[in-house]
């Protein structure tokens, strides 16, 4: 009798975004690096974007934006104390969940614009870690140079993504349709993307990212 096998978890950062299984609507499409302007302003004011703009006698002016993902915050409180507050988890899942819907409209794989709080068609989903028990106090410290395999994996595959949606943008003016390949390949790196940040950068996960696109 065949002994049976443990099922394998599921990775504790989960994107899904829902393919649009319609006609696109071409003339945002045709324009969508105008449109997406006024709400990539929004999300860099929360992303701690700054702007920089000079005078003609020399002198400069900037607004910073406030926020973006917490780190450092994070990384003490888990050194130190093993918390991970849940205010802070909140702030960072919700940061890129805007994100990544203003990510998704840029890669044209939806034409309803970008949601500050609404989830729409992206559905970014961590859980919330237990920081004494799911998470190795020391392990924040080296994370980042842990991860550069990745760094050097999606460097190569987001430069496959940019040409991809490109392809896409031609093909949706002809036909209105995103071809389905293309939109998995896409949402598969904006899915490995995402859990490398998980990883190394917002701390939520002491699981090794996947090498893979696929949930």
């Amino acid at each position: 009798m065949a002994t049976p096998q443990p099922q394998q978890s599921e990775y504790p950062v989960q994107l899904s975004i829902d393919y649009p299984d319609r006609e696109l609507n071409r003339m945002t499409t045709a324009f969508r690096i105008f449109t997406i302007i006024p709400i990539a302003i929004v999300l860099g004011a929360v992303a701690g974007g700054t702007w920089r703009w000079g005078y003609h006698n020399g002198s400069e002016g900037f607004i910073a934006g406030t926020g973006g993902l917490l780190w450092l915050g994070p990384l003490l409180m888990i050194l130190f104390r093993q918390k991970y507050p849940r205010w802070w988890f909140d702030w960072n899942l919700e940061l890129q969940r805007f994100g990544t819907r203003v990510t998704a409209y840029l890669a044209l794989m939806d034409d309803t614009y970008p949601s500050t709080d609404d989830h729409q068609a992206v559905r970014l989903d961590y859980i919330y870690p237990d920081a004494a028990r799911d998470l190795n106090r020391w392990l924040p410290l080296v994370k980042w140079l842990l991860a550069i395999p990745h760094y050097i994996v999606l460097f190569f595959l987001e430069i496959a993504a940019v040409v991809i949606v490109i392809v896409t943008w031609f093909t949706i003016l002809f036909t209105g349709r995103y071809p389905r390949g293309a939109f998995d390949f896409v949402e598969g790196v904006i899915r490995w993307h995402l859990r490398v940040i998980a990883y190394a950068g917002t701390l939520v996960t002491d699981q090794y990212p996947p090498f893979q696109l696929n949930p």
